[in-house]
């Protein structure tokens, strides 16, 4: 079996070489492509990231730079609406923990309803599981980045993506409940 591997790594070496090579001459202008089109602070990550796709790659490809460059747009493009879905959660997160009417409620009334809702949320977090809890109060919380996070649990960015959805899934029943109540 280790000899299969060998050859198979051989096989994708040998078929996206002129690929290869063409990233590594054109990595620069690939970086400000990128950076044109989703800001310098993601274009590091996105570059290396298709450097990771290239080499995945197990077929010759007959326009090299041309693949290169669709391949970049691709991962901006997903960056984007990664983006967008990430704010729309935000967004949706602000709405729902919009928890009190005004000011006018007690002091002390408040901090009551405040800690019976943070039990609540509490609750309904560890429905979703420890995983999806801890990933939650990293992001949440803590204010670290999804990739970071991943990182960190050993996970893919989906799974931690799907875990915050269903915190947030979680979360968002706690409001629909207060508003049949």
């Amino acid at each position: 079996m280790r000899g299969q591997t060998g050859v198979h790594e051989q096989k994708v070496t040998e078929a996206n070489s002129v690929l290869i090579e063409t990233f590594m001459v054109h990595r620069a202008a690939l970086a400000r492509f990128i950076a044109l089109r989703c800001g310098s602070d993601n274009a590091d990550d996105l570059v290396q990231e298709l450097w990771i796709k290239i080499q995945q790659v197990d077929a010759s490809v007959d326009q090299p730079l041309a693949y290169l460059y669709r391949a970049a747009h691709r991962l901006v493009l997903d960056t984007r609406r990664g983006a967008s879905r990430s704010r729309d959660r935000e967004q949706a997160w602000s709405l729902a923990s919009g928890q009190f009417e005004g000011a006018e409620t007690p002091i002390a009334e408040r901090r009551l309803l405040a800690a019976e809702q943070l039990r609540r949320v509490e609750e309904a977090l560890a429905s979703v599981g420890s995983r999806a809890t801890r990933i939650f109060t990293r992001y949440r919380v803590d204010g670290i980045e999804q990739r970071r996070i991943a990182a960190e649990m050993g996970v893919s960015l989906s799974t931690v993506e799907k875990d915050l959805r269903r915190s947030y899934a979680a979360i968002s029943g706690l409001k629909d409940e207060r508003n049949e109540a």
